[in-house]
């Protein structure tokens, strides 16, 4: 197992090529929380993700003739890009294996880091197959995500650094996947301070590492926005260390893992992954043992899709309110829009979009139905220009189906 004496050494190790990441008061989220929270920022590394620092210490432990040889690893995300990027900084060749389907962005950022990408298998168990088949017939040393003792040692170098950085904390919120991020961080975090808990935070779709602990009957599959840590089999070596280390497991619905992620890029200026998200709806569903704590969340990696990231953020506008969709029954007559327009205004919203519909049969043929998207403060906001509108004779009612 991992000890303490691993991670030091990896600290060392690693220290001249990895990022000393700040541990910062969230001074937005702790007021609405109501406990000191502090991120520990693994988006601002290097690949902006944790998995650098794992994929340097293991490559760091190559003799000459394995450097010679390269190295091989299986990932879409983010272990793709810390092996790629760490290999080409050593002068070591680097093969990834990548499922067909994996979206282009994935491929080039990892090929940009002078990998070679290889795309093989629908599902993520035939690239691994494959990974293994090219490892044996071309010699290639295997860097696996996070059943390797080395790979845990890297990244628990960020137990460590939290510690260092923030001696106070009373406990640390870990996005868990295979277990290799949560068990470094445990055996760091428990040798500098025994009393200080460790709480892991998991998709409820991925619940394995939950099941293992307390028996969770949770699904084992499924798509879902966390996807850093979508694992079906975490390591067998990591869950040891788990069972003896962390004191609680947790699971978060898709839901609270998208607010969370919204509630980070809103309250906090961070762009963070869905694994960061079930890390703050965890803490979220442990407040009343949290209150008046200190406690710390790493947020493991900021690379999500930036196109997910838009439909997420509008979302997010239309769940506080601030995007509202207002449908009106109107007369087909000139003037009604420009009313509607100046009310709106007057009450310091905007107006985004306008649909305005005759055709369809849902009215009366000498009325109309009109759409109207605004941009307001918030749900109390919305409420007040929809009685304004309806002093004024509109017929109105507002959903969020925008």
């Amino acid at each position: 197992m991992v000890t303490f004496d691993d991670i030091k050494a990896a600290r060392a190790a690693i220290n001249d090529a990895t990022i000393l990441t700040p541990t910062v008061r969230a001074a937005r989220l702790s007021l609405h929380l109501g406990i000191d929270l502090y991120l520990k920022l693994e988006n601002l590394q290097y690949t902006n993700a944790f998995k650098s620092r794992g994929a340097l210490n293991k490559l760091l432990t190559l003799d000459a003739q394995q450097r010679k040889n390269g190295v091989i690893a299986c990932s879409a995300g983010n272990h793709a890009q810390g092996v790629a990027y760490h290999a080409q900084r050593l002068g070591v060749p680097a093969t990834i294996v990548m499922p067909l389907g994996t979206p282009f962005n994935k491929i080039k950022k990892t090929e940009d880091f002078g990998a070679k990408v290889v795309l093989f298998g629908k599902q993520f168990d035939e690239s691994v197959a494959e990974t293994m088949r090219r490892a044996e017939n071309d010699n290639l040393t295997f860097i696996h995500p996070f059943d390797d003792e080395a790979v845990v040692a890297g990244q628990g170098t960020i137990g460590l650094e939290m510690m260092e950085q923030r001696p106070e904390l009373d406990a640390i919120v870990v996005p868990v996947g295979g277990g290799g991020l949560i068990a470094g961080v445990a055996t760091a975090v428990k040798a500098i301070k025994p009393g200080a808990e460790v709480i892991g935070a998991q998709s409820e779709l991925y619940g394995a590492v939950k099941k293992f602990l307390d028996g969770y009957n949770g699904p084992v599959g499924g798509a879902t926005l966390a996807e850093g840590v979508a694992v079906k089999e975490p390591s067998p070596r990591n869950l040891a260390i788990i069972k003896k280390l962390v004191d609680r497991i947790d699971v978060a619905s898709e839901y609270e893992i998208e607010e969370s992620v919204f509630d980070l890029l809103s309250d906090e200026k961070l762009v963070a992954e869905g694994a960061v998200g079930a890390g703050l709806a965890v803490i979220r569903k442990n407040l009343d043992r949290l209150k008046g704590k200190k406690v710390g969340l790493i947020v493991s990696g900021g690379n999500i899709d930036s196109r997910l990231l838009s439909t997420l953020i509008l979302r997010g506008l239309v769940r506080d309110g601030r995007i509202t969709r207002l449908t009106f029954e109107i007369d087909d007559t000139p003037g009604q829009l420009s009313d509607i327009s100046r009310i709106i205004g007057q009450a310091g919203a905007n107006v985004i979009e306008v649909i305005h519909q005759r055709m369809m049969q849902t009215v009366s043929l000498k009325r109309a139905e009109l759409e109207v998207v605004i941009e307001a403060r918030d749900k109390q906001h919305v409420e007040e220009i929809i009685q304004t509108l309806r002093t004024a004779g509109f017929t109105v009612h507002a959903d969020n189906d925008v």
